[in-house]
């Protein structure tokens, strides 16, 4: 089943068609000042998406060397979606921008040691103290 994502303004979309491969959330310093927020909701798609609007890219460099390009709007600032290089074959979208209450919940939570102690992982979440080998 298609799903579409946006920024807040609504100029950059994507639309997913691949099979949901799962929702997780991250806790990284990194993921914390990307987002103005504790953590981080991510849903992994697999292929093929579509993206529509304009984007500004931004290139980080993971703790353990792998490198990702986050994809945000230009005019609204939300960052909608990330792709990891040499991983072609799926893409992350942030959860919220789904704008759907009902979206699945998280099943792995990454970077646990930096977690704010006063967010409560859902029941049945398995956490990485960093990211799984």
């Amino acid at each position: 089943m298609p799903r579409t994502a946006s920024c807040s303004c609504g100029q950059l979309r994507i639309e997913v068609n691949g099979e949901l491969r799962g929702v997780g959330i991250c806790h990284c310093l990194a993921c914390q000042q990307r987002t103005g927020s504790a953590f981080a909701a991510l849903a992994s798609f697999a292929a093929p998406f579509r993206v529509t609007g304009t984007a500004t890219e931004y290139l980080r460099t993971g703790d353990q060397g792998a490198r990702f390009r986050f994809r945000f709007c230009p005019i609204c600032g939300t960052t909608l979606f990330h792709t990891e290089e040499g991983e072609e074959g799926h893409v992350s979208v942030a959860v919220g921008a789904f704008a759907d209450p009902a979206f699945p919940g998280p099943t792995v939570s990454v970077y646990d040691c930096r977690r704010h102690p006063w967010v409560i992982l859902p029941p049945g979440t398995t956490a990485f103290d960093k990211d799984p080998p």
